[in-house]
C-alpha cells in the first residue's frame, strides 16, 4: 500500500500547483452558482415547489463546490493511450488500476477542495435567500460527510471504468462527453433531482450517478431522514463494489490483450 499512497501523496502535491486555474474555476463557479439561484428564485415566485428556497439554495452552492469531484480526468494517462506510450506503463511493478485510481482519487479530491473552502466561505455570508444553509443537524452534517467520502469512492472506481474503456477506443472524447454528460443530468448538478417528477426520481435516485453528489446532499439538507442513511450508505456501497469490479475486469484484459495507437 505504501506505493499507491505515495502515488497519492506526489499527486497531490502536484494539484497544489495550479492555483492559477483554481482562482479561475472558483470565480467562474461563484458567478454559475448565483445565476442558478437567480433562475431557482425567479421560478419558486412563479410557481413554488415542496423543497424550500433555501434547500434548493443551499443544494446549488454544495454542487458547485464539489464540482471538480464529478469532471476531473487523467489526462497524463488519455494522452498515453493516444500516443502510445501506455505500453511503457504497463511495465511498472505496480497494480495500474491501484496506480491510476490513486492518482485519480488525488486529482478530485485535492481539486475539489481548493474549490469548495472559499466557495463555501463565500456562500456562507451572502445574506439569506442568497447563501448557504446550516445542515439540518449534526448528526446530518457528519452523515452528509461519510456520504461524501463513499461517492468520491465511486466517482474515482467509474473514472477508471471511463479509462478501461477508452484503451480500447481510437478516440476517447466521443464516450467521455457521453458519460460528463450523464452524470451532470444525473448527479443534480444542471437541475437539483427532487425538482424531477417523483415518478422519475424513485429510478434517479437509484442510479450511480445521484450516490456522487446528490445523496450527501440531501442528507446535509434533512430531506433524507437520518434513518434511511443506512440504505443510502448501503446503495452507494452496492455500486462501489460494482464498479470496482467491473474496472478490475476491464484493466484486467486491457493488460492480456492490448492494441497500441500511435507511438
Amino acid at each position: 500500500m505504501r506505493k499507491y499512497f505515495s502515488t497519492f501523496l506526489m499527486r497531490w502535491k502536484m494539484e497544489t500547483q495550479y492555483r492559477g486555474a483554481a482562482l479561475g474555476g472558483i470565480i467562474c463557479q461563484m458567478v454559475f452558482g448565483l445565476i442558478l439561484i437567480s433562475i431557482y428564485r425567479a421560478l419558486y415566485l412563479g410557481n413554488p415547489q415542496p423543497m424550500p428556497l433555501s434547500a434548493i439554495v443551499t443544494y446549488v452552492w454544495l454542487q458547485q463546490a464539489f464540482f471538480r469531484m464529478l469532471l476531473s480526468s487523467d489526462n497524463d494517462l488519455m494522452d498515453k493511450i493516444r500516443t502510445g506510450g501506455i505500453a511503457y506503463e504497463m511495465c511498472r511493478p505496480v497494480s495500474l488500476y491501484g496506480y491510476y485510481y490513486a492518482r485519480i482519487m488525488a486529482m478530485k479530491l485535492m481539486g475539489s477542495l481548493l474549490r469548495a473552502v472559499p466557495m463555501l466561505l463565500f456562500a456562507s455570508f451572502l445574506p439569506e435567500g442568497w447563501g448557504i444553509g446550516a445542515p439540518a443537524s449534526l448528526p446530518a452534517l457528519l452523515l452528509s460527510l461519510m456520504g461524501l467520502v463513499l461517492g468520491l469512492l465511486c466517482m474515482c472506481a467509474l473514472e477508471n471504468i471511463t479509462m478501461g474503456i477508452s484503451m480500447r477506443t481510437i478516440d476517447f472524447k466521443g464516450f467521455q462527453a457521453l458519460l460528463n454528460l450523464l452524470m451532470t443530468t444525473f448527479s443534480g448538478n444542471i437541475l437539483p433531482l427532487t425538482l424531477f417528477p417523483d415518478a422519475w426520481q424513485q429510478v434517479i435516485r437509484l442510479l450511480p450517478y445521484a450516490q456522487l453528489l446528490d445523496a450527501p446532499i440531501r442528507l446535509y439538507t434533512g430531506e433524507t431522514p437520518l434513518a434511511q442513511a443506512g440504505q443510502v450508505f448501503l446503495i452507494q456501497g452496492i455500486w462501489l463494489c460494482v464498479f470496482v469490479c467491473l474496472g478490475l475486469y476491464l484493466w484486467h484484459r486491457n493488460t492480456k490483450k492490448m492494441i497500441v495507437q500511435g507511438g
